[in-house]
């Protein structure tokens, strides 16, 4: 049975480890033009209960973007559908530790469409 123990540990280390891996999401770019990719966890409407008052999406690797204009492209989405994710723009003369206002390219991986939204409602020192 000795012989047997790595064989063993492979099998186990095969079925069990990937349940519980990490998600495979990478995080949110952090300099301009820089992209990854993740997943929409959530669709929504801007204002909750609110089907009129714009989109927003959320993502696994703890990206938002929201728009107070309903974006098509957003609303042909589906949760779990694969994005990219590209840093455009970083606002600059922010107050300190205000990070809002970062503008990402969004491309869905499965319908081909992009949309450019930022991660906030207002940019940095705005409302």
């Amino acid at each position: 049975m000795r012989g047997n123990a790595p064989a063993a540990l492979f099998v186990l280390a095969v079925l069990v480890l990937p349940a519980a891996a990490p998600s495979l999401a990478a995080s949110l770019p952090t300099r301009v033009g820089q992209c990854s990719e993740t997943v929409i966890t959530v669709l929504a409407s801007r204002l909750e209960k609110t089907p009129e008052s714009g989109s927003a999406v959320e993502f696994e690797n703890g990206g938002y973007q929201v728009s107070y204009d309903t974006i098509p492209e957003v609303q042909r989405s589906r949760v779990g559908d694969r994005v990219r994710m590209c840093l455009v723009s970083i606002p600059t003369g922010c107050p300190k530790g205000d990070v809002r206002g970062r503008i990402y390219k969004t491309t869905n991986l499965r319908t081909g469409q992009s949309w450019e939204l930022p991660d906030s409602q207002h940019s940095c020192g705005g409302a």
